[in-house]
């Protein structure tokens, strides 16, 4: 392949991945010769049914200068401050993933530290009453962090839940608007460069033909161009996480519209409940060994909060991912790459973390192995850590009420996160390697609420005095609570952005 800059670059497939790469393009890759094209058949469903987000998709949309006025309009979006899990340790439980932090730093140490030192004495109360956002969360509040680190408010974090469909479009929409060229078609073959195996054209099913230079596959769970064309393996990681079904239903609007996404352990998976202005998205993700598709389609629908408005909706996938992201000029983003299952709401950011870390290693027409192969290595350790965050949940678990809750309790972890759970359950520590998605107060967040309680603590502790600190504690836990109390209602900040709430 000679030298030269890449000028064509070819999106196959829409959706949210497919649309947020041609919007990210059009807005950082357009360079007047440049040419972005994306194709999608209108024949092939997307799997979008509703989105539940974390933080990072702030500065994502920040970077497209797309407003959050516009965004929530747009999608029916509402605020998101975590994540309520119920039913996760012992079945009759419940606590909080929050957005943002526990309290402060003491002299240096990690605010748990000094929790779990004090945890035992009057008034100090559990980790999520230090969480800004959890404690918002509890009373249905919401209120944009304060750019003052003195005000409680500072701790506070969100991210949004949407329609995800809405947020394709909307998407579209701008890119179009800034020079994105959308072709509806299908794909009916492929043809290679003979010499380097690149991928140089798609031909449609009506005889059109697509060149490219680069050609970032969105094709879904079908992988047409990275799996398929360029035969990229696909590592199973069903052992670890069995879930490999679920089925999604919309049901009217509940009031009040909590800031939170919930997630409900049942017998052979989860529950999700994800509030949007419009409707309220409901879901089920099971491992289909442990119940049949009929006994998960009648639990869920047992276990709605209104009636569904819409028929329910059967995935099939399988949690794992391709053992390299980039091959020759071909990217995968969101399923085409890999799934993990929603329950920490890392779907778009793994798409994000895509067309970020592509952009950062941005190639010419040679395709260098040193660009690709340091987009794998760091795309690779996105999945796993993401993978170790979501095996915890099902492995910490002290449920043995069902076939499945006893696998998934008493099934080898992986290394890396048995080690984790290990020097965490030693004095409370957590340590971050490279650039981990999930920082510390979200470990903490969950090996605590499902009960992995450190045997001590820093020791550094001890070098502090125990009663200034709680009396510290007791201020600020009384603080938190008081600020959250005077924050408007989650719906009257969604009417604030200037819009009534949809019906």
């Amino acid at each position: 392949m000679t030298a030269g800059p890449v000028r064509r670059v070819v999106i196959v497939g829409g959706g949210t991945a497919g649309w947020m790469m041609a919007a990210a393009a059009a807005r950082f890759l357009d360079d007047g010769q440049r040419t972005i094209t994306l194709v999608e058949s209108d024949a092939i469903g997307t799997v979008g049914v509703g989105e539940a987000t974390i933080p990072p998709i702030l500065a994502f949309n920040r970077l497209l200068g797309i407003s959050e006025a516009d965004f929530l309009r747009a999608t029916g979006g509402t605020f998101k401050l975590g994540i309520e899990f119920v039913g996760w340790d012992t079945g009759d439980d419940r606590y909080f993933h929050p957005f943002g932090t526990h309290g402060r730093p003491f002299e240096g140490l990690n605010f748990h530290q000094i929790w779990l030192k004090l945890r035992g004495r009057d008034g100090i109360g559990g980790i999520e009453d230090y969480a800004m956002s959890g404690v918002a969360a509890a009373h249905d509040r919401y209120a944009p962090p304060a750019s003052d680190p003195r005000s409680p408010q500072s701790g506070l974090a969100h991210a949004y839940h949407f329609d995800a469909g809405r947020y394709a479009a909307f998407l579209r929409e701008r890119a179009e608007a800034h020079g994105v060229v959308r072709i509806e078609g299908r794909i009916a073959t492929v043809e290679r460069d003979e010499t380097t195996g690149h991928v140089v054209v798609v031909r449609l099913d009506d005889g059109r033909a697509l060149q490219g230079d680069l050609f970032i596959d969105c094709s879904g769970f079908r992988s047409l161009l990275l799996g398929g064309t360029m035969d990229v393996p696909f590592e199973d990681w069903s052992h670890w996480l069995p879930c490999d079904s679920a089925i999604a239903v919309p049901t009217a609007r509940t009031e009040p519209i909590h800031p939170f996404t919930r997630s409900t352990a049942r017998p052979a998976g989860w529950q999700w409940r994800i509030p949007l202005q419009h409707r309220t998205g409901n879901g089920y993700v099971y491992a289909s060994r442990f119940t049949s598709d009929a006994e998960a389609e009648a639990l869920l629908l047992a276990n709605l909060d209104a009636p569904p408005v819409a028929p329910p909706r059967r995935l099939r996938f399988t949690a794992g991912r391709r053992i390299r992201l980039w091959e020759g000029n071909v990217v995968g983003l969101g399923l085409a790459g890999g799934f993990l299952e929603p329950l920490e709401s890392t779907s778009i950011h793994l798409i994000q973390e895509g067309i970020s870390k592509l952009f950062g290693l941005f190639p010419d027409r040679r395709f260098t192995s040193v660009e690709r192969d340091e987009y794998n290595r760091h795309m690779g350790n996105a999945y796993c850590g993401i993978r170790d965050f979501i095996i915890l949940h099902y492995h910490a678990t002290r449920r043995r009420d069902s076939a499945f809750w006893r696998h998934v309790g008493m099934m080898t972890v992986p290394d890396s996160l048995a080690a984790k759970i290990a020097l965490f359950r030693e004095k409370g520590r957590v340590f971050r390697y490279d650039d981990e998605l999930f920082a510390i107060p979200s470990w903490v967040a969950v090996m605590l609420g499902q009960n992995i309680m450190p045997t001590g603590y820093d020791p550094i502790v001890d070098a502090l005095d125990e009663d200034r600190l709680a009396a510290t504690l007791r201020q600020m836990h009384a603080t938190n609570l008081a600020t959250a109390r005077a924050m408007p209602t989650h719906a009257a900040a969604l009417a604030a952005l200037g819009y009534a709430l949809e019906r």
